[in-house]
């Protein structure tokens, strides 16, 4: 007995292998914002550069397709899609501006990619984002993408997500089963911390008195691990780190205002004279630098930030500060990333467990060539 053949899939005789191919050329361009290389474009199509520059080509000339630059293509057409996705994001808080620019990237990349994003608040609350949790279940969105601090309940909000089969991407801290897209902190923490250790070295005979950490324990090791290596960059470089008093402090979140009050009590306590502080972001860097500021010891700090930050690169650009550094992980460029992560996920491509962003450590002297663009931006960096 003969089976019967299945007609999906297979190759019919009367089907043109070069307008299929065509039409490939066309889909993989998500919206007709997007701009394409010739590399990435034979890589999402699976085709050889040659075949692929000539298939770019004719659809160039036929107005399909047009110049974008030197090297790259944009689509005339709308791409079909056979659904519009929904993704839910989770966002930590309007508060931090680096959460801000994220969420920013982000709002634009899904629109370009015709994707649907039900934006929610976890407004640094494990309660609240158990709650924005069950509304992306209820919601039944197609993936989820979420950045929130409290390690607390991770567990819990991957469970939801689990049972819901929804997949879901864990921004900045990560969540059991989900993909990881954020900084290797514990890497930009030793950026840091060579640097503070470099410029005590040069500036201070005697090597700092003290050692200010300013974390987020709410997110327990993971986030905090940026301060870890900020001590082992210290004693990487130097050897005064072994013997110098440290003291810890949690921000409440990471928070300008929280950090502002503690750096002050610690200031009235202690009259540190030779402090270096590493921060656990750049709220908190510059929360500490407004302390010293305030209390005339501007002169008796150096601090490390993370972020880098807009206001961070306005406080680099003035003489004599002493924010010595941040460390920029460029979230204005994760909004793009993560919706093509999102879209390889819904498609079911393979990815990787987790994808590290890039790190660059900013300094008074680097932050013009880093950021050259700054003093074009309309709005105002915030200062101290």
């Amino acid at each position: 007995m003969k089976t019967a053949r299945k007609v999906t899939g297979v190759k019919r005789g009367y089907t043109i292998q070069a307008v299929v191919r065509a039409v490939s050329i066309i889909n993989a361009f998500q919206s007709t914002s997007e701009v394409l290389d010739l590399r990435v474009v034979a890589a999402r199509v699976g085709l050889h550069k040659a075949t692929t520059f000539r298939l770019l080509e004719t659809l160039v000339e036929t107005h399909l397709l047009e110049r974008a630059g030197k090297q790259g293509y944009r689509c005339c057409v709308q791409p079909a899609r056979t659904k519009r996705y929904r993704i839910g994001y989770g966002s930590q808080s309007s508060l931090l501006p680096f959460t801000a620019t994220v969420s920013d990237s982000l709002v634009v990349a899904a629109n370009a990619a015709n994707i649907d994003l039900l934006v929610l608040s976890n407004g640094l609350s494990p309660r609240v984002a158990l709650q924005n949790a069950d509304t992306f279940v209820t919601e039944k969105v197609d993936l989820v993408i979420d950045s929130q601090i409290n390690i607390g309940v991770a567990a819990q909000i991957a469970v939801k997500f689990s049972e819901a089969r929804i997949p879901f991407i864990a921004l900045d801290i990560p969540h059991p089963g989900a993909i990881y897209f954020g900084a290797d902190n514990y890497k930009a923490g030793r950026m840091a911390g060579r640097h503070l250790a470099k410029w005590a070295t040069k500036n201070w005979k005697s090597g700092p008195e003290q050692i200010i950490l300013l974390g987020v324990d709410a997110a327990g090791p993971l986030l905090n691990a940026r301060l870890t290596g900020v001590i082992d960059g210290i004693n990487e470089v130097s050897s005064f780190g072994h013997n110098t008093p440290t003291h810890h402090y949690d921000t409440k979140g990471g928070q300008f205002e929280a950090t502002l009050d503690i750096v002050r009590r610690h200031i009235r306590r202690k009259k540190p004279e030779r402090a270096l502080i590493g921060a656990v972001n750049d709220s908190t860097a510059l929360a500490a630098l407004q302390a010293f500021r305030e209390a005339g010891l501007e002169r008796s700090c150096a601090i490390a930030g993370q972020d880098g930050s807009l206001a961070a690169r306005d406080e680099m650009r003035r003489s004599s500060s002493r924010l010595i550094c941040s460390v920029a992980y460029f979230p204005e460029t994760y909004g793009e990333r993560i919706v093509r992560l999102a879209l390889d996920v819904l498609k079911h491509k393979p990815v990787a467990p987790a994808i590290f962003v890039q790190h660059e450590l900013l300094t008074p002297q680097n932050v013009d060539k880093v950021y050259p663009n700054d003093t074009w931006m309309k709005s105002s960096p915030e200062r101290i």
